[in-house]
């Protein structure tokens, strides 16, 4: 008797993901194993894994990941000063290679042909666990029900019905919401309107900044080599961290974005972003590598910032040129340590103050009190000079670009 070939089901719990278990058993002959990752999503792991037994998988995995997902996929882009587009903290596509190595991972142990993930066919995550699962297990089949067959949702839930299968329908929400601990991701219904503004039922993180309390909140986050280790003095693991962060940013109102980005697959989406933790963390590192971090490597890292969140965004996390990335973020976070204060007001985050032992900041050169100034003012006159040379010399010979600004304004003029 032939073994019956197995397929690893990334499982939320949802119509989608429950439909797929008996379409791949009946469809496509698989027996089912689910895979359900706790990435801080705040759902019942427990509940949901029953419900995969229930509606016929063989087995049911519950990972919780949410201090893994943190400290090693969050943190380092944060490090990396990783935002797409200059907008998105990349809290769903920095998840979607994880749960792509704990697929992979539980395939393995059960040996499955393949797995299977529940992404239509329009979105960015379709392309990031394909992409992720061919980069680390090549060997295995990568099934795509959602994508795949002709269902829309009221077709599943005749489906669902007719199988017997539970699945928690209630009242239809017109969005459509992803989260995890580092972030919350709203899209469709009203919003697929850019003219349109959201509406309070988008938002569960963040108040209404102008609800906000009048006066504010301030804190004070410590970095350690880039990473945030401390709020407010006490040491925390970064799960813990971003929980309590998300909370207290959220209760004044910040981490809201608006943003109409470029998707991989070629289209334009209108996102809502709720991230409170990301979006202080991000204002705090920068603020640390003003201090700690000279001008060259501060300019180049923010343009290699961009080409590391153009690639966690792509689902090309595993791919080479991060990893090359990534050892060149540690090189730069070796002295970026030190402590941020910020000011938490009604959806703003400011720098408040920002101190660090390995600081460039010298009081002594930046200061205009000339008893306490020890910076060279006469070595000014001789590197203009050297600096402008190439300008004055082209100009000189080639002639002045005067006429490359074609400005013509009336002017006054008084005189004695």
């Amino acid at each position: 008797m032939s073994k019956p070939k197995r397929c690893v089901l990334a499982y939320s719990g949802g119509l989608d993901t429950s439909v797929s278990i008996r379409w791949l058993q009946e469809r496509l002959g698989y027996e089912v194993i689910t895979c359900t990752a706790d990435i801080g999503e705040a759902k019942n792991i427990e509940e949901v894994t029953d419900r995969a037994l229930r509606t016929g998988a063989v087995a049911a995995y519950s990972v919780d990941a949410r201090r893994l997902f943190v400290e090693e996929f969050c943190f380092p882009s944060l490090a990396a000063s990783a935002m797409y587009e200059g907008a998105y903290p990349l809290a769903t596509a920095l998840a979607r290679p994880l749960i792509a190595k704990i697929l992979v991972d539980v395939a393995r142990d059960e040996g499955a042909e393949a797995i299977a993930h529940g992404c239509t066919g329009k979105g960015n995550d379709q392309v990031r666990f394909d992409v992720a699962t061919a980069a680390l297990a090549p060997e295995l089949e990568v099934v795509a029900p959602v994508r795949d067959w002709e269902m829309g949702r009221p077709q599943e839930i005749e489906f669902a019905r007719a199988h017997g299968i539970e699945v928690p329908v209630t009242q239809e929400s017109p969005y459509s919401v992803d989260a995890n601990i580092w972030g919350r991701s709203i899209e469709a219904g009203p919003l697929e309107d850019p003219w349109q503004e959201p509406t309070p039922d988008v938002f569960a993180w963040t108040v209404d900044p102008h609800a906000a309390p009048e006066e504010g909140l301030l804190i004070s986050l410590g970095f350690e080599h880039g990473i945030p280790v401390t709020l407010d003095g006490e040491r925390l693991t970064g799960d813990v961290l971003v929980t309590r962060l998300n909370a207290l940013a959220g209760a004044h109102g910040i981490g809201r974005i608006d943003h109409v980005e470029n998707r991989l697959v070629g289209i334009k989406s209108r996102e809502i972003y709720e991230a409170p933790a990301a979006i202080v963390l991000h204002t705090a590192h920068t603020a640390l590598e003003t201090l700690t971090l000279g001008r060259d490597v501060f300019h180049l890292k923010r343009r290699l910032g961009d080409e590391w969140a153009r690639l966690v965004y792509d689902g090309l996390w595993f791919g080479q040129l991060r990893s090359a990335l990534a050892a060149f973020v540690a090189v730069t976070q070796e002295p970026v340590s030190g402590e941020v204060k910020l000011r938490l007001w009604r959806g703003t985050v400011s720098v408040a103050g920002r101190r660090a032992p390995g600081s460039l900041y010298r009081e002594e050169l930046a200061t205009y009190d000339r008893r306490q100034d020890t910076f060279d003012h006469s070595a000014a006159r001789g590197f203009i000079e050297l600096f402008g040379l190439p300008l004055r010399t082209q100009a000189r010979i080639q002639g002045a670009l005067e006429d490359s600004v074609p400005l013509s304004l009336e002017r006054k003029v008084k005189r004695r």
